[in-house]
């Protein structure tokens, strides 16, 4: 398969990204397959990270009265919102698809929730900074990060009193894998090696020597007096960690059931390629069974798949960017704040009856002003939009107040043929109570059939 179809162009924009405008769809189809592949690595070359004004964070909180250290902690829950919307806004603008892919993926492999902007900023540029790289180098950094280290208590770690959290989580979530290879006496041997890892007040990694066991570990089957960067390259070496990975990321942009023969094809690869992050999805991208009828429009869209994909398909805007924070909140996955550090599960966790009568309303609301119950409340406290369980439902319907804009969508679409905004809409084949929906409604302006197609569960899947 040298050439893709539209269907084919689109199940890999949605996959590798947020979808694709119909007039890219019509640029890009002129490609080879492998050029378009290329076409989406190139646009993402360049990491571009966030940045966001955290100077009122260099103040000593010793300094401070006790009025302004809670207005203090006030503005990280603001900042933390701001980088959120920030993530969104970029997402949204950016050609860069794939990097913001990648980026969620690995905020998710390494979920972590801090309230601490700095702290969380570093750590999403880290991930940003190696999310189409390197592996090794990602888990390095990543595992030496004041957010990690901080979220998995290794500040605690320390000689004769080791703290066993980190070294438990970087075996059964970040490489190796629940029950896989490690015993309970390698977690224990791990923690050991990891003792001493810490950071200074300007957030870089230091060593403290005084805090380390420098004895001898036994940590799957190799003996020495490990460190931790020593731990992590062990684990590098097995081949379970690759196994582990490529498993995670097949879920992610293939099929939430994964198939074994293209996992040992694709995790060898991996592996033999130091975990080059770019040539295991190129690897994805450009077999032929990534294009099988059975992987297009069979994944459930994350809630970011979702928002994102409406506003960069329609240019949204909002008259109050609080919405966006209690959309999140309401369909179970807002930035920066994973529910526990095994993350968001994904797949069918994100239906349930509440969220799927929000997603079937989402279009229709966003694009038409409508109203949808989502408990907006704008005296709210910004620490209330971060933890679902301090807010008070009013059980009022509220407006979401967002526009889009029509007229430069219908532009770009091209077209007004029924049939033809449909399949660039709509991945997975419509159900016969799909078209049946569709038929009996008997609408004919174009604005009112793209929002009724919005509306089947039929687009919730990518």
């Amino acid at each position: 398969m040298s050439r893709l179809t539209n269907k084919h162009i689109q199940h890999l924009y949605w996959r590798a990204g947020f979808g694709i405008s119909y007039t890219e769809l019509h640029q890009v189809k002129k490609m080879s397959k492998n050029k378009i592949i290329q076409h989406l690595f190139d646009q993402s070359k360049d990491p571009k990270e966030l940045h966001i004004d955290l100077k009122e964070f260099e103040k000593d909180p010793k300094t401070l009265t006790k009025e302004k250290r809670k207005e203090l902690r006030n503005l990280q829950n603001q900042k933390i919102l701001d980088m959120n919307a920030l993530w969104f806004e970029q997402m949204k603008n950016t050609k860069g698809v794939l990097r913001e892919k990648m980026t969620l993926f690995f905020q998710n492999h390494f979920a972590v929730r801090l309230r601490m902007p700095k702290v969380m900023l570093y750590f999403h540029n880290t991930i940003r900074k190696h999310a189409l790289s390197n592996f090794g180098e990602l888990l390095m950094d990543i595992s030496r990060s004041p957010a990690m280290i901080m979220f998995l208590n290794n500040r605690q770690n320390r000689k004769g009193s080791p703290n066993e959290n980190f070294a438990r989580e970087v075996m059964e979530l970040f490489t190796l894998g629940r029950d896989n290879r490690y015993t309970e006496k390698d977690i224990k041997e791990a923690a050991r090696a990891f003792t001493g890892w810490d950071f200074d007040k300007e957030g870089k990694f230091v060593f403290r020597q005084y805090r380390h066991d420098s004895g001898d570990k036994v940590f799957l089957e190799r003996k020495g007096a490990f460190k931790g960067e020593d731990i992590i390259k062990i684990l590098l070496e097995e081949k379970q960690t690759a196994i582990y990975l490529t498993e995670k990321i097949y879920r992610f942009f293939v099929h939430d059931t994964i198939n074994q023969e293209h996992i040992k094809e694709l995790a060898t690869i991996f592996y033999d390629s130091n975990y080059n992050i770019e040539i295991l999805l190129k690897s994805i991208f450009s077999s032929t069974w990534f294009y099988d009828k059975k992987n297009i429009g069979t994944k459930i869209k994350s809630p970011v798949d979702l928002i994102t994909g409406l506003n960069r398909q329609f240019y949204i805007t909002y008259a109050e960017p609080k919405v966006l924070f209690y959309t999140q909140r309401k369909l179970n996955q807002m930035l920066f704040y994973p529910p526990n550090v095994a993350g968001w599960p994904g797949g069918k966790y994100w239906i349930d009856s509440s969220t799927m009568m929000i997603r079937l309303k989402l279009a229709s609301v966003m694009l038409t002003n409508g109203k949808i119950d989502m408990d907006i409340k704008q005296d709210m406290p910004e620490n209330m939009m971060t933890n679902p369980r301090k807010s008070k439902r009013t059980g009022l319907a509220k407006r979401i107040r967002a526009q889009g804009n029509w007229k430069k969508f219908l532009v770009t679409l091209q077209t007004e043929n029924k049939k033809e905004v449909t399949d660039f809409l709509i991945q997975p084949e419509l159900s016969e109570a799909a078209k049946r929906v569709l038929s009996a409604s008997g609408i004919n302006d174009t604005k009112s059939f793209i929002v009724e197609l919005l509306s089947l569960p039929e687009y919730q899947l990518c």
